[in-house]
């Protein structure tokens, strides 16, 4: 059947009669509009498919629906608490007597300034006054609330006695049927009126039958209710579930400097099958596996009185100090290749060093009245030397202990144990919570615990003679290795006969009378007379991701080798004086440089071993120096090579100078380290050669073997000032010489002014990617507090104001990823790395003051307007620079036109800006989530201004 428009029925009319295609259309037409359109019509009108949810501006709207004055005495539960936040500065905790303070305090050096500002401030914590209350505190009381728990009586509500009085009634009632009527008394009713007359009379309530006011009613009602209540109801329930979806975070750890296992060791005595003079000792720990030096070296003497005072015209004035004889060393990363290296020297005599061992390797003790005459002559011999000789050295003899025979309780040599009975010292587990690279170790490492073992005292009676031509550390590493072998070459060779007593410990928590490898008395020291404990400073094996909080400012010197081969001349017993320089002048030596044992706590040069009769010899000594706060161009390291005459002469000097040698330690803002290979001169250095490299052919000047490199040296420092990064002291080297306004400066090649500088600055910091994570990390502190300063302040430069938040955003998101990505056994339960989120809760400082801006040359002084700063544009002009309007305020963002005049002006940029687009591109989209609590960070500080 045919039907027409006319006859459809009335429901046909509403059905929608438009085809897919039409809605496609419609869609791709009205996309992105604020709202779909509304019309009702006919089946051939546009008809709404969805329509648009305008978001909730958030502060208008509570703004606007204020709370009312009134609302009844809960109206504090619906108000943010105004008192909750609270800035809080917690006072760092010191662990010396004096603070690590650098002894120049009057214009300091802008890094070291930077530096002492953030080792020495006090923590900036956001504390939360209610937070006690919150949810997210619980965990933290969860065992302080059992403990109150378990002395609390159990509770019976009428719940639970309902449910037991049911339970009586049955069993009653299956007694009343198991049991006949007429078999007791109380089933009949004459015994039940019986009962009921001998029942004694309940207490009579005359309250319920007087007439109360209501008031009254309901003060005994409250006064009932309070009768035998806890005063923590809400106590009594369970401890919330650790696992349910609530996100607890966590106080991350205060940051403090890094500290591994710690051994201490205790020289007692040393001795030898005949005393004719002084013997001194030296200890450090190697790593055989990794090949390297893992410690400082401690000095220890351990002499008689008899033989200390052979030496007394050289050491006048002896520092308490230098009279430690028990050390406290530092292992990060415990391993079954570290040996504790014993090394012995004496005072330089004639002779090489087989002819001097020799006394001690023939006689003995017991045949000292054999020897009678030899023995006297010795000593003699000895005491001319002393007496010429004391300020110069010799290698003598040298041991080593395997660490992992101390802790596993094996080993071949003589061991006794002092106090048997006693229970193992223990100190506790090592931080595991450390990056899970620090605990890939072998299955031998692990039995390594340095921290929980048995003090031990040993004693060593085999040293092996030093080789004169394998002194160097390849040579010590392929002996250590050679002592591990059951068919070891060193035991076929002939051992110089000795005693030496010492005991090892794990270290206690505090010990008493301890000094720091800076010599600072740390906490507690009670009496400054007593013989103090050293703590020797630690070079780990691998790295170490921790920051540093305290100032530190070291440097170690390691002579090499010397080739004088081709040097004519009576060249032979060579010796390095190595000295600390501030200038040219002679008298401009710094006695900067730590004493040995029984010495002056500092000196103003130091001399290397003397290897008799070697033209070409190889050295092992370290020279530790504390490095001036102030270091200019100026600065160097000074190296004299001197040729000793042991055999007194007629018109011979004891000290014959012959070469010189130097190293500049500050050059373009850096500090120069590492690995050097010197040409020697013969003659004195002309004027003004400290600000050169010996690598420079200067005129006049002769060097040994035609300006070879002849002299190998090695330059390390310990250094919370100096990064010894190239890429971050460039960075931070234009960020001074931005704050200085020290245009132009140097920097290599490259002569920095004002034309160029803005480049440079992001070029650096594009640079940082390719900075090593662990000195990024140990200078986190510095590196972000710098960035941000350059995004929360732009600095000006030629009277523009430059922006270099875009640069300096995206060198934090690069490194922010770089920590996350290599560190992700530092982690919290959310993801979040504990050293940014310590950085975050303590060490963030939002910039609250413009640094000072230079006035350009013909231009009077003017003051910035406080303005906050974005990512997208740099804060208004001044209105003293009078700029043409053609003139953009910086080139690191040419899109920008004009400075937006309100906040909401600049979001609207902002969104529709293709920069942010850039910087929330999909990689960024997955930072980790401190990334997000370094940006709101940020956004505090934005908005802040």
């Amino acid at each position: 059947m045919t039907s027409t428009a006319s006859e459809r029925r009335a429901f046909a009319h509403k059905i929608n009669r438009t085809v897919a295609a039409e809605v496609r259309k419609q869609v791709s037409r009205d996309y992105g509009s604020p709202q779909l359109s509304k019309k009702r019509g006919g089946a051939h009108h546009s008809l709404p498919l969805t329509e648009v949810v305008e978001p909730v501006d958030f502060e208008d709207y509570v703004s606007s629906h204020a709370p009312g004055v009134e609302l009844g005495p809960l109206r504090q539960l619906m108000e943010f608490p105004q008192d909750d936040l609270e800035l809080l500065q917690l006072e760092k905790e010191c662990s010396t007597l004096e603070p690590p303070l650098p002894e120049e305090e009057d214009s300091l050096d802008p890094r070291v300034r930077d530096a002492l500002a953030v080792y020495t401030d006090d923590w900036l914590v956001i504390q939360r006054k209610y937070q006690r209350y919150s949810t997210t505190y619980t965990p933290q009381n969860s065992e302080r609330q059992r403990e109150r728990q378990r002395g609390l009586v159990k509770q019976t509500f009428e719940l639970d006695e309902a449910a037991a009085a049911e339970r009586q009634d049955d069993q009653d009632d299956a007694k009343r049927r198991s049991v006949g009527l007429d078999e007791t008394p109380r089933g009949s009713w004459a015994s039940s009126i019986f009962d009921l007359k001998n029942s004694s009379a309940d207490a009579l309530l005359p309250s319920v039958l007087e007439r109360t006011a209501a008031e009254d009613m309901d003060r005994r009602n409250t006064e009932s209710r309070l009768q035998g209540r806890h005063s923590d109801l809400l106590g009594l329930y369970p401890p919330p579930d650790e696992d349910e979806a609530v996100e607890r975070c966590s106080l991350p750890e205060v940051p403090k400097e890094h500290c591994g296992q710690r051994i201490m060791v205790k020289c007692l005595s040393l001795k030898f099958e005949i005393e004719i003079e002084p013997i001194f000792g030296t200890l450090a720990l190697y790593d055989v596996k990794e090949k390297k030096k893992i410690s400082e070296n401690f000095y220890f003497d351990l002499n008689s009185d008899t033989m200390k005072g052979l030496l007394k015209p050289h050491t006048p004035h002896v520092a308490i100090s230098t009279l430690a004889r028990s050390a406290i060393f530092s292992i990060t990363y415990p391993s079954a290749d570290i040996f504790l290296v014993i090394k012995l020297e004496k005072v330089l005599q004639q002779g090489d060093i087989g002819e001097c061992c020799e006394p001690y390797m023939v006689m003995k003790e017991s045949d000292s009245s054999k020897h009678k005459e030899k023995l006297e002559k010795l000593r003699l011999q000895a005491e001319q030397s002393c007496s010429r000789l004391g300020r110069f050295r010799m290698p003598f003899a040298w041991t080593a202990i395997h660490l992992l025979n101390i802790v596993s309780s094996v080993g071949g040599l003589d061991r006794s144990d002092p106090d048997s009975d006693s229970e193992r010292k223990g100190h506790g587990t090592w931080n595991e919570r450390k990056k899970k690279g620090f605990e890939r170790m072998s299955i031998g490492d692990d039995m390594c615990n340095f921290a929980t073992f048995r003090p031990a005292t040993l004693t060593v009676t085999n040293f092996f003679k030093q080789e004169g031509d394998r002194l160097s550390d390849e040579d010590l590493y392929k002996f250590l290795a050679d002592m591990r072998r059951p068919s070891s070459v060193l035991r076929r060779l002939r051992p110089v006969t000795a005693q030496l007593k010492i005991d090892i410990s794990p270290a206690p928590d505090s010990p008493h009378y301890c000094l720091s490898p800076e010599l600072l008395h740390v906490k507690p020291y009670p009496d400054p007379r007593v013989r103090p404990t050293k703590e020797v400073l630690e070079f780990p094996a691998r790295h170490v991701y921790t920051p540093h909080t305290t100032y530190r400012n070291l440097l170690y010197v390691y002579p090499q080798s010397l080739n004088f081969s081709s040097r004519q001349g009576s060249v032979r017993n060579i010796t390095v004086k190595v000295q600390f320089m501030a200038g040219e002048d002679p008298s401009q030596a710094l006695p900067v440089i730590f004493g040995k044992s029984s010495s002056a706590e500092f000196m103003k040069e130091a001399y290397t071993p003397v290897i008799y009769h070697n033209k070409s010899p190889e050295f092992y000594e370290e020279m530790k120096m504390k490095i001036p706060a102030n270091l200019t161009d100026n600065h160097h390291l000074l190296f004299t090579f001197y040729h000793i005459s042991c055999q007194p002469k007629q018109n011979t000097p004891l000290e014959t100078p012959v070469g010189y040698t130097w190293i500049p330690l500050m050059q373009h803002g850096r500090l120069r380290t590492g690995s050097f290979s010197l040409p020697v001169s013969v003659e004195k250095p002309p004027p003004s050669y400290s600000v050169l490299t010996p690598d420079v052919q200067l005129p006049g000047m002769k060097w040994v073997d035609n300006h070879k490199g002849v002299f190998n040296v090695e330059v390390t420092a310990a250094s919370s000032v100096h990064t010894q990064d190239p890429h971050l002291d460039k960075f931070f080297t234009l960020v001074y010489v931005l704050e200085e306004y020290s245009f132009p400066f140097r920097l290599k090649d490259v002569i920095i002014t004002e034309a160029n500088m803005e480049g440079e600055l992001k070029a650096s910091m594009a640079a940082l990617r390719g900075a090593l994570l662990d000195t990024c990390i140990r200078f986190l502190h510095q590196l972000l507090s710098k960035l941000i300063q350059l995004i929360v302040y732009p600095p000006v430069i030629a009277g523009q104001i430059v922006n270099l938040g875009r640069a300096a955003f995206e060198a934090m998101a690069l490194l922010v990823n770089q920590i996350h990505k290599n560190l992700e056994g530092n982690q919290d339960q959310h993801g979040r790395n504990n050293l940014l989120a310590s950085f975050i809760h303590y060490a963030f400082r939002l910039p609250t003051a413009e640094p000072p801006v230079p006035p350009t040359a013909g231009t009077q002084s003017y003051d910035m307007p406080m303005q906050y700063a974005t990512l997208s544009r740099a804060t208004a002009r001044p209105s003293s620079l009078h700029l043409s309007r053609s003139k953009s305020i910086s080139n690191s963002n040419p899109d920008l036109a004009s400075t937006p005049v309100s906040p909401d002006e600049e979001v609207q940029r902002i969104i529709g800006s293709k920069y942010l687009q850039s910087i929330f591109s999909p990689p960024l989209l997955s930072c980790p989530p401190c990334f997000c609590a370094l940006c709101i960070c940020f956004l505090l500080s934005f908005t802040s201004r």
